[in-house]
């Protein structure tokens, strides 16, 4: 079949299928894309004479605004649907391509699959240097698209044809593959890209990678369960991968058998009913004070699809002399703390552990605890949540009120900044895909795209409340043409506290006085002027969307209300009190202070950290 590269590689993109459990889906829902001189000929050739074609439905073509925020919503999409489908992104060379490189190395880190197809240079090299090109002196090989090589789990160039069916099949690889799995780069000089070739017609045949559940090893899972047996204290950290592995019905199984409590991660939020009798709800820098107080004294902990970041682990202060048992898909991570390593899924994983400790269980005293410290941060919640009636609102009630009006099967995204604390702490999940906030690259700008991304993989009747604050939202909010183009409706909770309110607290505990966190008029001695009088709702209209503004919790929850009825994408804009924050971890982070200074504030600071680091320890 003589084809372009260009369209040989959408027609094989459309064939690509995926199957767990007996159950087939397209793997590619589409491509997003921006054109430039670097894909328009080739790529994007391909993909309108693919919309013209009567099967254009199998792999739609998606305009974005941004290239970062259309892998972002990739992003979204794919976890949404467990890792099982993806997106594709296209853009020009140059400053297109590497747009993408942060939404890459946010896949990554997370583990969900995107594949990129930046344009690149002429392979013949008959133009160069073209518009846009890095001319590096020491090697005419060198693109801006190398950039992608740290930040991707596969990456490759096309600079023949020939290369791209074992460059493609290698992609399918990775991307399907749960313990690899991340973003994948095919580097694609232009003239390539519409260059034709006679094809075999078996590259383009309907193809279905199967994902599979790995067992775990027999002696491996003999040790685990008898370092189980032995604990007294034992603590489950539930983490993505449970939900990507839809293991959360098993976990629910393991957790009333056993009676073991378990803490959630930000990936792995959700993974039981926020009231389950067993959840102590998230762990960590950003956890409850139930379940870090549990990690502390926890003598096993039974990491289950966890990667263990350093705000699971309060820096590796939290988990005191524990033992680890570790069950995930990929050994890098099983591997983790020297604990004991189960490589499997983690539904299968969790079948089989519970049926190796044979009816084994914590002792009554300890449930009890689990409920009893549970039930007090639940109060603190309570008080968190209740609208106080004076002055600006805190963030805390924001949440609250949006947890009220959102429904069980509804989704929050968020991403960066002081919400991911917040919501990690407070918000109470029913539904395993009821709370969405990428926190392993923790990117500003993530949240509307990932929202994007979340509601066109969900069903109508499920609403996404996106919360996001001026900060990001002035990063990126371009997305919201995208939605309003598509008719995709998001809920957008737009918090306005004029200036960086996370790292503002952050840099106030190492003493550095929220030095470049607020929006303020410079003023002779720096940024301590007046409030800038910067209208973000009256930019979200100006983008399409519908806006209602509150002042105050009242009129917040009228307008969530409105919000949710309406049939089309609604920022709700309200301003809070950034000094006001919800109930503390009781849990450390660590970030350095400067070790001397000639303020006061940092020298303080510099006794605290010391003294809190004194908790800290490798796990051998």
């Amino acid at each position: 079949m003589r084809l372009t590269t260009g369209q040989a590689i959408i027609r094989f993109l459309a064939n690509q299928w995926s199957e767990r459990d007996g159950v087939e889906q397209r793997f590619f829902a589409g491509c997003f894309g921006i054109f430039g001189h670097g894909n328009v000929a080739g790529i994007g050739e391909a993909l309108l004479e693919s919309a013209k074609e009567e099967d254009a439905a199998e792999l739609p073509y998606y305009m974005a605004r941004n290239e970062q925020a259309m892998v972002h919503a990739a992003v979204g999409f794919a976890r949404a649907h467990d890792r099982l489908r993806a997106f594709a992104c296209t853009s020009s060379i140059g400053p297109g391509a590497t747009n993408m490189v942060t939404g890459a190395a946010l896949a990554t880190v997370n583990r969900i699959p995107v594949l990129l197809l930046p344009g690149d240079i002429f392979a013949t090299r008959a133009a160069n240097p073209v518009l846009q090109e890095l001319e590096d002196p020491r090697s005419y090989d060198v693109s801006v698209n190398d950039a992608f090589k740290p930040v991707s789990r596969f990456w490759d160039r096309i600079n023949r044809p020939e290369q791209l069916p074992s460059s493609l099949l290698a992609a399918m690889r990775v991307l399907t593959d749960p313990s690899e799995t991340g973003a994948v780069t095919l580097a694609l000089p232009q003239d390539v890209q519409a260059e034709a070739h006679d094809w075999p017609e078996e590259l383009f045949a309907k193809r279905v990678w199967h994902v599979a559940r790995p067992v775990p090893e027999p002696a491996a899972l003999q040790r685990a369960a008898e370092l189980i047996r032995g604990a007294e204290r034992p603590l489950i950290v539930a983490g993505g991968g449970v939900i990507y592995s839809r293991a959360t019905e098993e976990l629910r199984a393991f957790a009333e058998a056993t009676g073991v409590p378990v803490g959630e991660t930000q990936a792995g939020k959700g993974a039981l009913p926020w009231d389950h009798p067993q959840a102590a709800g998230a762990i960590g820098a950003t956890g409850t004070t139930a379940a870090n107080a549990l990690a502390r004294e926890a003598d096993v902990v039974i990491g289950i699809g966890t990667r263990y970041s350093d705000f699971t682990t309060a820096s590796r202060s939290l988990f005191g002399r524990a033992r680890f048992v570790n069950l995930n898909v990929a050994g890098f991570d099983a591997a983790k703390h020297s604990g004991v390593s189960l490589v499997a899924d983690a539904r299968a994983g969790l079948t089989a552990l519970r049926e190796a400790l044979g009816g084994w269980s914590v002792p009554g005293a300890y449930r009890e605890e689990t409920r009893e410290r549970v039930a007090g941060w639940n109060a603190l919640v309570d008080e968190a949540f209740r609208p106080s009636g004076e002055g600006l609102p805190a963030q805390s009630e924001v949440l609250g009120l949006v947890g009220e009006v959102a429904r069980a099967r509804d989704v929050v995204v968020c991403a960066a900044g002081s919400m991911p604390g917040d919501l990690h702490r407070l918000w109470r999940p029913r539904d395993p895909k009821g709370y969405h906030v990428e926190y392993g690259y923790s990117c500003m700008g993530y949240e509307i795209a990932g929202g994007l991304g979340v509601k066109m993989a969900l069903d109508a009747g499920r609403e996404v409340f996106v919360m996001v604050g001026d900060g990001s939202y002035l990063m990126m909010s371009s997305e919201l043409v995208t939605a309003v183009q598509e008719g995709v409706k998001l809920i957008v909770v737009l918090v306005q506290n004029h200036g960086f309110a996370s790292i503002g607290a952050l840099s106030e505990s190492v003493g550095a006085q929220r030095f470049g966190t607020r929006y303020r008029y410079r003023t002779g001695s720096g940024l301590d002027g007046d409030v800038l009088p910067v209208d973000l709702a009256a930019n979200a209209a100006s983008l399409g969307a519908q806006v209602l503004t509150a002042r105050t919790s009242a009129e917040l929850r009228d307008a969530l209300v409105t919000a949710r009825a309406a049939s089309r994408t609604t920022v709700v804009h309200v301003e809070t009190d950034p000094l006001r924050s919800g109930p503390d971890s009781e849990a450390w982070w660590d970030v350095p202070v400067a070790e001397v200074s000639g303020l006061d504030t940092v020298r303080e600071a510099r006794v605290r950290y010391d003294k809190d680091k004194q908790a800290q320890r490798d796990y051998l």
